[in-house]
């Protein structure tokens, strides 16, 4: 026996053995596995779900926000503040591949990217269950999947708790908080008076379909009811456009429709799910059948059986991130991430405070970094977390637990666990070891995510010595804006502290198409890998969503037309350029082309076509 979880006669038991074990596939653990695994560990993650994608998935279909605060930040060339890395790679994989919206073709993009990583073991509908402790540290995690009376022990270096309800790290006996903070205790003007055990509440979602003709609505007799008046701070009708809600709309359903903020979301959720049904059911009821919300040839066409959870448990971590954290715009030393919406405050009582508004927003100023020390636990050496678990005050945690925040922090904390495993190191150590933190940073923004403030200092990239040169080159997009070390402009409205902001274009920007850019050496250099990161239009919102009025403001559907579509890579031999690389119909930011090792003293990327702009950017060229 592996111990009581297993206790049952028909269960097969299993041993595995991994670097890092992450439990939990929504956006945040799918990040962090993702990174941990292309860092070169060996990683098993756990879902108890058949669907990746927790909050995303097709199962509550809640599209991923983030720093971009639905458009309040982002301008072309100067404010370019959407999510870089893994999370960049899926929306663009979304938007060509999934044009028509289908959560299923999102479950299968998430799921497509997991099982092709080599290094990265899937366990779906796999429930993490309980973990044997060894001291301070979790020497195993056991796992059970009822489908198959399968039960596992998961040995691992580190383990990462990307639940949300932090099933993991309660087992482990880390420390957590639930509820919210007096403004006392953390001097925060936006927290409540006296600190009390309330929460955000769960939504349920709902997606209705326009037909051409009339579709009668009977709701079922437990399904509440709502007046115009009920509803008068929670607009519900058709057209789309609601101001700041725009992004609500009977095809897309009302975040609103929230419930639980005075209950434990975890032991009540069962209870909550049905309430919220009624209710969800009641707002629809009122719609169709209680005067003229232009919606009688709309028809439901599917609602959420599973809550859509914004807040239960918080570990307490090595730092708690605070208000003044978000609003000041704190620097840490060991950033891995970071933020940008609003601190997102909804109201506890949900729907039923009918006479108060549903949430309320404060915008902070700039950008703002999420340190490593907020997702390590203050207790349990070998734990960490991401996503809406991290260790953060109420009102903090109010911005940083929307899903792009999450995927942020995701593959920070995946490349941070990488970095402990592979180098025998415990993630409680981590952030006292400025030579690991510089390193975790480095590979972070190697792999195109943005740290706020922080350059490309790779040491073996041989672009530095190169000579670099263009066929054609426009003011303030030089060839040698390759070499900056940042792969974006934020120094707009909204975008990093000034201070922090590196002004610049960061890019190499061509007059014309076709366009070259070539890189020189005095000597001959030996080469295996040749990375380009391209300009995807990161001042634009782009996320898988069934809101009609913010797909408007997206290029949904298609490559971004900033970005390079066909190129190939030459490098010369003697006296002749040879063909290394030819790609053709690129829609990617992240380009990395690994080969033989070769010897030469030049390279030329020859850009032929972009997916819509008449001339060619390139932000970043790494040589190593």
């Amino acid at each position: 026996m592996l111990n009581n979880v297993s206790a049952s006669k028909v269960r097969e038991h299993h041993e595995k053995f991994c670097d890092v074990f992450v439990a939990g596939g929504g956006i945040s653990g799918v990040c962090c596995a993702i990174a941990a695994a292309r860092n070169g560990v060996k990683v098993i993650l756990c879902q108890d779900r058949p669907v990746l994608g927790g909050n995303a998935s097709s199962e509550i279909r809640m599209m991923i926000l983030g720093a971009d605060a639905l458009g309040r930040r982002g301008k072309e060339l100067e404010t370019e503040v959407r999510e870089g890395g893994i999370l960049e790679e899926i929306r663009l994989e979304g938007s060509v591949r999934n044009p028509q919206r289908s959560d299923s073709i999102f479950d299968l993009i998430l799921y497509e990217k997991c099982i092709t990583e080599p290094n990265l073991e899937l366990l779906l509908n796999t429930t993490v269950a309980s973990v044997e402790m060894e001291g301070k540290n979790i020497k195993n995690a056991f796992a059970h999947r009822e489908s198959t009376e399968d039960a596992f022990r998961i040995s691992a270096k580190v383990f990462v708790d990307c639940t949300g309800d932090g099933r993991l790290g309660v087992e482990a006996g880390a420390p957590y908080y639930s509820g919210r903070e007096s403004k006392d205790e953390y001097k925060e003007s936006y927290a409540p008076d006296n600190g009390d055990k309330c929460v955000m509440g769960s939504s349920i979602l709902f997606q209705a379909r326009r037909h051409d003709h009339a579709v009668p609505f009977k709701a079922p007799s437990w399904a509440r009811k709502f007046s115009e008046h009920d509803l008068r701070l929670r607009p519900h009708a058709s057209p789309l456009d609601h101001g700041e809600y725009s992004f609500c709309g009977l095809e897309f359903g009302y975040w609103w429709v929230e419930l639980g903020g005075r209950q434990n979301t975890i032991k009540e959720n069962e209870s909550n799910r049905h309430e919220l049904l009624a209710v969800m059911l009641g707002v629809w009821d009122h719609i169709k059948n209680d005067g003229d919300h232009g919606a009688d040839n709309w028809a439901l066409e599917w609602f959420g059986f599973t809550p859509g959870k914004r807040e239960s448990r918080r570990f307490i971590g090595q730092h708690v991130l605070t208000q003044d954290d978000l609003m000041d715009s704190k620097p840490f030393n060991d950033a891995i991430g970071y933020g940008g919406w609003t601190i997102d405050l909804h109201a506890i009582e949900g729907i039923d405070g009918l006479d108060v508004r549903p949430a309320t927003n404060y915008l902070p100023p700039y950008l703002y970094s999420i340190p490593l020390s907020c997702c390590i636990s203050r207790d349990i050496e070998n734990l960490m977390f991401a996503g809406r678990n991290i260790s953060a005050t109420h009102v903090a945690f109010a911005s940083t637990r929307v899903m792009g925040a999450c995927a942020v922090i995701g593959q920070g904390v995946g490349t941070a666990a990488a970095y402990a495993g592979k180098n025998k190191i415990s993630p409680c150590d981590l952030t006292k070891n400025n030579h690991a933190i510089k390193a975790i940073q480095q590979n972070l923004i190697r792999d195109d995510a943005y740290l706020i403030g922080e350059l490309n200092e790779f040491e073996n990239d041989l672009v530095k010595t190169a000579k670099i040169t263009a066929s054609s080159q426009q003011k303030g997009g030089e060839a040698l804006n390759i070499m900056s070390g940042q792969t974006r402009a934020i120094q707009g409205p909204w975008g990093a502290p000034a201070d922090r902001s590196h002004p610049g274009l960061h890019r190499w920007i061509s007059e014309n198409l076709p366009a070259w850019i070539e890189l020189c050496w005095e000597k001959p250099v030996e080469i295996t890998e040749i990375s380009l990161v391209f300009d995807t239009g990161m001042h634009r919102i782009l996320t898988m969503s069934h809101s009609d009025g913010l797909v408007k403001k997206m290029m949904w559907g298609m490559p971004q037309p900033e970005t390079v579509k066909d190129y190939n890579i030459s490098y010369k031999k003697g006296s002749l350029w040879q063909e290394l690389v030819n790609v053709k119909g690129n829609y990617q930011r992240l380009c990395r082309h690994n080969f033989k090792s070769i010897e030469t003293q030049a390279i030329r990327i020859n850009v032929n076509s972009t997916n819509g702009i008449d001339h060619a950017r390139i932000f970043e060229i790494s040589v190593c």
